[in-house]
């Protein structure tokens, strides 16, 4: 293992973050008051990203030249997300951005006369809070510890707006932009392939930044485009910005406790997010095929038609009974297919927004979005989970091995779009995922609910009995990358009330949740770290 050029490109990375936070830094201008808090909390951050990670660079430049083969490129991937992590903490901590306030008998937060919040009654964000924070920026998963996001006093817009960068970056994938900016030649093609989510095809080394140009330039085109349509639609271009990050980047992140529930009386914002998160999940060759002109390449793809399949026929189930359930009694048909429509899709795509509480629904709504966690978007979309491509070829497999039990001589290749799957160790890779994704969340389900205090549920006079299911909800949103689950983190709700041990156990299932396992797991094996290539 090379460790000096590992951290000389970490170095590299700590320098990218420290320039993103940057841009957060006006947003302390822009406000009715200056916000001297956050701008101290970001502009102290940036100048420890370019120290720490000018140090880095010093200390591993003479290996700058190196070859970056695979081991080295899977410790860039893996430690480059535990740092953005810690980095991406220090605003909320050097800010002292608090996550709640003292709150009366109301729910309402208790201010002075002239309706300030006294500092004594701020309740401030610790480490557990800070790296849970920033790790669902930059995993995308939208999870969020801040109870009064709307209140500056709490939250700066600044930290704000860094909050929702956090996702534009782990949207795009910082190995991505980092390919896209410095190349590192066939080093490139390896960093990619251990970072963007799904099984994805080969692409050769010359290849390999031109890929990751289109990439971030379609993803940044759309950021642009749906934070112009969203301003138009009557929000803020703060506001506007924020959703775009969050909607893009399939992350949730809101500017408001209500999610998108704030806009509620606009239907034209829910509509317009609505397509942007389906285009999210998406696999990003196909929009690129689809914005070039030929759009047959996208329609005749099997991941793509199942994955409007598996939207479609949830939709309809999830309105079907909430409406004759009486989900939707105030809102009426029109309302079901608005708030049910766009909840599939939001959770499936794993952005999850809010505009429903879906948590008072049926029990086989919540059941069903239970299990769209697990499903997640297209491979080489933003989005998280599974992935459909992997469900589709899951199945396959057992239709071919539920066929071999009575046609044992009978040998049949697993296909995909009619064409037989060439790579033999696919088969192997599908199954190892599967088991590996349900032993790791059974595994965390059981120590989330052996750590995690009685009084995390009685303290907030949610049942006890419901301790089971709730940290299964939380396991499966976090590993997923959703965000928002059922009961104590239900639409309403957040992860605020959970132990420092719960928020860390949730910091470490979104890393892995978002690298997709393997680049984090390995990290823990002493023998990726001997010398021998």
């Amino acid at each position: 293992m090379n460790l000096r050029l590992v951290f000389y490109l970490l170095g590299l990375i700590t320098l990218l973050i420290g320039g993103a936070m940057a841009f957060s830094l006006p947003w302390a201008f822009v406000q009715d008051s200056y916000e001297w808090k956050g701008f101290f909390g970001l502009f102290t951050s940036v100048i420890l990203c370019l120290l720490s990670g000018g140090g880095l660079i010093g200390w591993g430049f003479s290996s700058r030249m190196d070859t970056l083969y695979r081991k080295e490129a899977m410790a860039v991937v893996g430690l480059s997300w535990v740092l953005a992590t810690i980095l991406g903490a220090l605003p909320f901590l050097l800010s002292g951005t608090c996550r709640d306030a003292v709150r009366d008998e109301s729910g309402e937060i208790v201010r002075d006369t002239q309706g300030g919040i006294p500092m004594e009654n701020r309740i401030p964000m610790n480490m557990a809070d800070a790296l849970f924070e920033s790790q669902s920026g930059f995993s995308t998963t939208g999870a969020t510890v801040l109870t009064a996001i709307a209140e500056p006093q709490l939250v700066p817009r600044c930290i704000l707006f860094w909050r929702s960068s956090t996702h534009f970056l782990g949207g795009l994938g910082i190995m991505v932009l980092f390919v896209a900016i410095l190349g590192q030649g066939s080093a490139g093609k390896a960093l990619m392939r251990n970072e963007m989510p799904g099984p994805t095809k080969e692409t050769g080394h010359a290849r390999t930044q031109d890929a990751a140009w289109k990439f971030a330039f379609i993803y940044a085109g759309m950021n642009a485009v749906l934070t112009g349509i969203l301003w138009l639609e009557g929000m803020t271009l703060f506001d506007a910005s924020c959703h775009a990050f969050g909607t893009m980047a399939t992350g949730g992140f809101s500017t408001y406790d209500a999610s998108l529930g704030h806009f509620d009386a606009n239907p034209w914002i829910d509509s317009t997010v609505l397509l942007f998160m389906f285009i999210a999940g998406m696999n990003f060759t196909l929009v690129y095929w689809f914005l070039i002109g030929q759009p047959m390449i996208m329609l005749k793809d099997t991941e793509w038609r199942g994955y409007v399949a598996i939207l479609l026929l949830a939709s309809i189930g999830v309105i079907f009974f909430g409406y004759t359930r009486g989900d939707f009694k105030e809102e009426g048909l029109l309302g079901a297919i608005r708030y049910g429509t766009f909840q599939v899709v939001s959770v499936m795509t794993t952005t999850g927004f809010g505009t429903h509480d879906f948590d008072s629904w049926n029990s086989f709504g919540r059941g069903l979005l239970f299990l769209l966690m697990f499903v997640g978007g297209c491979a080489g979309s933003t989005g998280g989970g599974i992935k459909v491509i992997r469900h589709l070829l899951f199945f396959k497999i057992l239709w071919l091995e539920i066929e071999k039990a009575f046609h044992p001589s009978v040998v049949r290749p697993l296909r995909i779009s009619g064409k037989p799957v060439e790579d033999q160790q696919l088969r192997h890779h599908i199954l190892v995922y599967f088991s590996l994704v349900l032993a790791i969340f059974v595994m965390s389900w059981l120590l989330l609910v052996t750590v995690e205090p009685s009084t995390t549920w009685t303290a907030k006079e949610d049942p006890l009995q419901n301790k089971l299911i709730d940290c299964a909800t939380a396991v499966s949103a976090t590993l997923n990358n959703i965000g928002p689950g059922l009961g104590t983190i239900g639409a309403t709700r957040n992860y605020a009330h959970f132990s420092w041990w719960g928020k860390l156990i949730f910091t470490w299932l979104m890393m892995l949740g978002r690298l997709e396992l393997f680049v984090m797991l390995v990290l823990f094996v002493p023998a990726f770290w001997r010398n021998q290539m």
